[in-house]
């Protein structure tokens, strides 16, 4: 798909990877609908961005109804990039029900609705596009995540099933899973530290995988390093044996982000 002139709804757009996203699909000439909660962050990311005719939104997908209600302002809208999300590591017990609720909306719930409003529109002009910000954690079983990979695991499947669906048709599903990424996601707002020699990869990377999937119509790809991407197919096919090997290093690594993100639930 080309992109110039494309309407393309981002959520979880002032957030690291959001911004990176935001401004390479603006640099393909798409017109874009911004959406987070945080309004003067918005309108600072829209007029640092090149082209015109951008919008934003403000919107707590964590709320009841807000996915449809964020869709009703969007008005038309050609292609999707599903990017927001709640941090969810630690353990189960150390969740409220009301944050495993907000969780389970934003990251999983949130995405499927708002796809399931967009595809008969997108059917009908046989064109569209569905990006879907998954995880390493939608792959591989780690320590301290069972609530976050169950929503990481779960965005990926139905990406993934939901491509299968479209298959022949002119519209196009899309999975980006990035790994552990330097100056954003969970090492960002926890301040955590990667283990020694997993490597990194950038906000960039991840923005870069979008435009591949949404132009090449590319199924799934992994952004991190080739250690990452190794050890992630490990835990695929031997989870148990992933688990052993990893140790209490990983475990630890875990439980210091699942502390540095307690208060974004």
């Amino acid at each position: 798909m080309n992109l110039a002139g494309k309407t393309v709804l981002l959520t979880g757009a002032t957030g690291g990877l959001g911004r990176a996203i935001a401004g390479a699909l603006a640099g393909r000439g798409a017109k874009l609908v911004l959406s987070s909660r945080k309004q003067a962050e918005l309108d600072q990311l829209a007029g640092s961005l090149a082209g015109d005719g951008h919008r934003t939104i403000v919107s707590d997908l964590a709320e009841e109804g807000a996915a449809l209600q964020l869709l009703e302002q969007a008005g038309e809208v050609e292609v999707f990039v599903a990017n927001a999300g709640l941090p969810a590591s630690g353990r189960l017990e150390g969740f409220s029900q009301e944050q495993i609720e907000r969780a389970l909306r934003v990251n999983l719930e949130s995405p499927v609705r708002i796809a399931r409003e967009l595809l008969p529109g997108m059917s009908a002009r046989d064109s569209g596009h569905l990006v879907f910000v998954s995880s390493i954690s939608g792959k591989a079983a780690t320590a301290r995540a069972s609530l976050y990979a169950a929503t990481k695991f779960g965005l990926r499947g139905f990406a993934l099933c939901l491509r299968e669906d479209m298959r022949g048709t002119g519209v196009g599903v899309s999975v980006v899973s990035p790994g552990a990424i330097r100056a954003a996601g969970m090492f960002a707002d926890s301040a955590a530290k990667a283990p020694p020699l997993m490597g990194t990869g950038t906000p960039e990377q991840v923005a870069a995988a979008v435009l591949r999937a949404i132009e090449h119509d590319r199924g799934e790809i992994t952004v991190a390093p080739l250690r990452q991407r190794a050890m992630s197919r490990i835990a695929v096919n031997a989870p148990e044996l992933s688990g052993r090997l990893a140790g209490g290093l990983a475990t630890r690594v875990a439980e210091e982000i699942a502390r540095g993100q307690t208060d974004k639930r």
